[in-house]
C-alpha cells in the first residue's frame, strides 16, 4: 500500500520531516505502513480574477492521499484544499485524508446573536463531505468534548503537551509551568508532570467589564523559578501581556511564553516583550518566527499507529503505546 503525500502550504522543511519520520518508522517497524511513502507533484495558481488552478501531476489512482494542510489564512485556503481532494478522488485515489495541524473555525461553537453563524459545524460539514480522515493537534474543543461532535468522518488529535514538555527540559531552567485561567488546570499539569516541575494557574479578579487583574498564587514560594506561561491560542496577545506583568511586578523572573497555535497579530510578539517576557515561541502547528517547537515526529509516530484503525490498512501486529515525550 502506498502512500502519496501532497504539501499543501506546509513549511516545506516541516513536510520533508514528515516523510523522512514516516519513512524512519518502517525501517524500524513502528508504522503500520508498510511500503513506500512518496510526495505528490501538483501545479498550484491562480488566474488573473483569483480563481485557483489545480493540476495533478503524479499518477494517483488506487494510492491514499494524505494532504498536508498550513491553514495560516483559512479563508484564502480552503477552497484548494476541497478542490484538492475531491479532483484526487476523480482521478481514483483510494482515500484522501489530511494533516491539518491547526484546525481553524473552531471559536464559533454557539449562536451568541440571533442570526450568528455556527462557523465550526459548517466547516465541520465541509471537511467531512471531501476528507475520509483528518489529524489535527489542540483543537479549541470549549463546548464540544470531542471532535465527532461535528465531524462525521475518523478524526485524531495529536498532543501538543509531550513536544511543550520536552522543549521547556532543554531550554529553560528552574521552570513553574503558568496557566492562564482554571480552564487550563488540566493541560498546565500534564506538562508540568512530563518535565517533572511544579505548576501554577493564575486568578482572575474583574473589577469591571472590562477590567482585568491577574495574580499567581504562593509566588513567595516560586521566586527562584522561571515563569512559563502556556496557553492553546495566542492571537493579540494582550492577556497574556497582562499575565506577564502581573508576574513580574509579583517579584518573579522574566517568562517565557510559548503558544501551541502562533495566531499571532503583527503587533503580539512585541507586545509580549516589552511587557517582560524573557522570550517568545510556538509550535510549527502553522508557520511563524517563533516555531521552535517541533511537532513532527509525534504527528508522524501517530500516524503511522493510527492509520491502522481507518479500514485503510489492515495490519493489526502492532501493541498500541503510549504517547511518548517528544525526541
Amino acid at each position: 500500500m502506498t502512500f502519496m503525500v501532497f504539501n499543501m502550504g506546509m513549511d516545506t522543511a516541516t513536510a520533508n520531516q514528515f516523510i523522512e519520520r514516516l519513512e524512519f518508522n518502517q525501517k524500524n517497524g513502528k508504522s503500520s505502513i508498510k511500503d513506500e511513502v512518496q510526495f505528490g507533484e501538483t501545479e498550484i495558481r491562480r488566474f488573473p480574477d483569483g480563481e485557483s488552478y489545480l493540476n495533478v501531476l503524479s499518477d494517483v489512482a488506487g494510492l491514499h492521499c494524505v494532504l498536508l494542510i498550513d491553514a495560516s489564512v483559512p479563508d484564502e485556503q480552503f477552497l484548494q484544499w476541497i478542490f484538492m481532494a475531491e479532483n484526487l478522488k476523480e482521478l481514483g485515489a483510494e482515500s484522501v485524508g489530511c494533516l491539518i495541524p491547526y484546525l481553524p473555525y473552531m471559536r464559533q461553537d454557539i449562536r451568541f446573536k440571533p442570526g450568528e453563524c455556527v462557523t465550526s459545524r459548517h466547516f465541520a460539514k465541509l471537511m467531512s463531505q471531501s476528507f475520509d480522515w483528518l489529524m489535527t493537534s489542540d483543537p479549541h474543543l470549549h463546548r464540544y468534548d470531542c471532535l465527532s461532535e461535528i465531524y462525521s468522518i475518523p478524526t485524531h488529535i495529536v498532543p501538543a503537551a509531550p513536544a511543550i514538555a520536552h522543549w521547556i527540559k532543554a531550554n529553560v531552567k528552574n521552570p513553574l509551568i503558568v496557566g492562564p485561567d482554571m480552564e487550563s488546570e488540566q493541560w498546565v499539569s500534564d506538562v508540568a508532570g512530563m518535565v517533572g516541575c511544579d505548576y501554577e494557574v493564575l486568578l482572575k479578579e474583574r473589577s469591571g467589564d472590562r477590567d482585568v487583574e491577574v495574580s499567581l498564587p504562593k509566588y513567595q514560594s516560586h521566586r527562584n523559578q522561571t515563569p512559563v506561561l502556556v496557553d492553546d491560542i495566542i492571537s493579540t496577545g494582550q492577556t497574556m501581556a497582562k499575565a506577564v506583568g502581573s508576574l513580574i511586578a509579583s517579584g518573579m523572573n522574566p517568562p517565557v511564553c510559548i503558544g501551541v497555535h502562533p495566531l499571532f497579530s503583527d503587533a503580539c510578539v512585541g507586545l509580549l516583550t516589552e511587557s517582560g517576557a524573557a522570550q517568545v515561541v510556538s509550535c510549527n502547528t502553522l508557520m511563524h518566527p517563533t516555531a521552535q517547537i517541533n511537532m513532527v515526529k509525534l504527528w508522524a509516530d501517530a500516524f503511522g499507529r493510527w492509520v491502522r484503525t481507518l479500514e485503510l490498512v489492515q495490519d493489526t501486529s502492532l501493541e498500541p503505546y503510549p504517547m511518548a515525550l517528544a525526541q
